[in-house]
């Protein structure tokens, strides 16, 4: 496990029911969730019950962004389900036959993207015993510690959570619940967030990522929580061209989203993950007080958070889809709008290109118009609540300056890169 020291709870700032701490070197929360998604973790109910806890450390300022060690290729980095779909994009396609049919059931509005928490509906308090798998929040030294076992109730601390997707998509895919017994409804604010990319700073790998639907975007269980699964090449999103359009005196930068089927924007952190935090967090919560549905892909280590409004469930309940796209029966959440296309049938999967799956995907998107307005009011919320300075809201770019323009590039991301040809992804039992 990498530890190197060990030492009773006595004295920390720990409940001292638990069992013994552990200080962790740097980069072990990738080998702990290996550990724990291929076993399982016996709790009967989470009141009174006793978990690991993971405890990252608070991070030193101007540590975040700057670099480090090369991330080396880990075992969840090696596998990979499904196809590249030929094109430009480099959208992968997976074939994952009765998903829907195991998910659980949506029990709440979808016109609706803020609603109360209801706890007679299905929750994370109601996980089997064989779903959680520890305790994941920050702690308040210089180094990470794990505990073998801790208590779930704490009045000092609400712990967050992490569980199996008992719908997986792909290896390692789990569930991040921040405080997960005050039962938070779906919605995101500033601290949620903020854990969410502490766990991706924590597993240090750029094949991780997290994802969060709203309401109305298709999340299906009304519980305040973020998914989270390794892939190891890049989404197509990932390497989609960008255009700066707002810089900040915290160091976040703001762009937009250049030639990709899904309109969206992009924050970019270079300072500290509180930071971005808040102003990710700010683009958030306009969206849901406006009700506008929204996704959220959190990528680089944390680094890069990627905000897409949608309108897809609209168009589906105004009777605007196509019935040849509805008898796919996808519905195109984080990961699908980031370019893992989760198809349920094999005649799709067989046949999938990336025309089709870009007509998809402008079924989700917002309109040119309804985008620009929508983000102008986004930068507004922003520069309301954090000092900062609009470099251009100018619509975005053509083509032909691309190149020369400063402020668009191509993010290139550090994962293995994959040519354009159909490739074929073999499972290691």
């Amino acid at each position: 496990m990498a530890a190197v020291a060990e030492e009773d709870v006595a004295g920390t700032a720990f409940p001292s029911a638990a069992s013994k701490v552990i200080l962790l070197s740097p980069n072990i929360f990738s080998h702990l969730l290996l550990i724990f998604a291929t076993s399982s973790c016996l709790v009967m109910g989470l009141a009174g019950a006793m978990l690991p806890l993971y405890v990252f450390s608070s991070k030193n300022q101007t540590d975040f962004g700057m670099g480090g060690e090369e991330t080396q290729l880990s075992f969840f980095g090696t596998l990979l389900l499904g196809q590249v779909i030929p094109g430009k994009y480099g959208f992968l396609a997976q074939l994952n036959e009765g998903r829907h049919l195991k998910k659980r059931p949506t029990e709440f509005r979808v016109d609706k993207v803020l609603q109360p928490f209801d706890g007679s509906k299905f929750n994370f308090t109601k996980v089997g015993q064989e779903e959680v798998l520890f305790m994941f929040e920050e702690g308040d030294g210089g180094q990470n510690q794990y505990f073998e076992s801790a208590p779930v109730e704490t009045s000092q601390r609400p712990h967050g959570m992490v569980a199996i997707n008992v719908s997986p998509i792909e290896y390692g895919h789990v569930v991040l619940i921040p405080r997960t017994l005050d039962c938070l409804p779906q919605r995101i604010d500033c601290e949620s967030l903020l854990l969410a990319l502490h766990m991706a700073d924590e597993a240090a790998s750029p094949y991780f990522r997290l994802g969060y639907n709203s309401l109305g975007a298709f999340a299906t269980i009304n519980h305040l929580h973020f998914q989270a699964y390794y892939l190891g090449m890049p989404l197509a999103v990932e390497k989609a061209q960008t255009r700066r359009i707002m810089a900040l005196s915290n160091g976040v930068n703001v762009f937009q989203l250049l030639e990709y089927p899904v309109r969206g924007l992009v924050f970019e952190g270079l300072s500290t993950l509180e930071d971005l935090s808040i102003v990710v967090s700010d683009a958030c919560i306009f969206l849901q007080e406006n009700n506008i549905p929204y996704n959220i892909l959190i990528s680089d280590s944390g680094k890069r958070v990627f905000l897409f409004p949608q309108c897809y469930a609209e168009k589906q309940a105004l009777g605007e889809v196509s019935q040849e796209l509805l008898d796919t029966q996808v519905n195109p959440a984080v990961w699908e709008i980031s370019g893992h296309m989760v198809l349920k049938r094999k005649k799709d999967y067989e046949e999938a290109s990336e025309e089709d799956a870009c007509r998809l995907l402008a079924e989700v998107s917002l309109s040119a118009e309804r985008f620009q307005e929508v983000e102008e009011y986004i930068l507004n919320a922003i520069l309301g609540n954090t000092a900062g300075e609009a470099i251009d809201t100018a619509a975005p770019a053509s083509e032909e300056q691309g190149d020369e323009e400063e402020d668009v590039r191509s993010k290139q991301h550090h994962g293995p890169m994959l040519g354009p040809e159909k490739q074929e992804f073999l499972v290691l039992q």
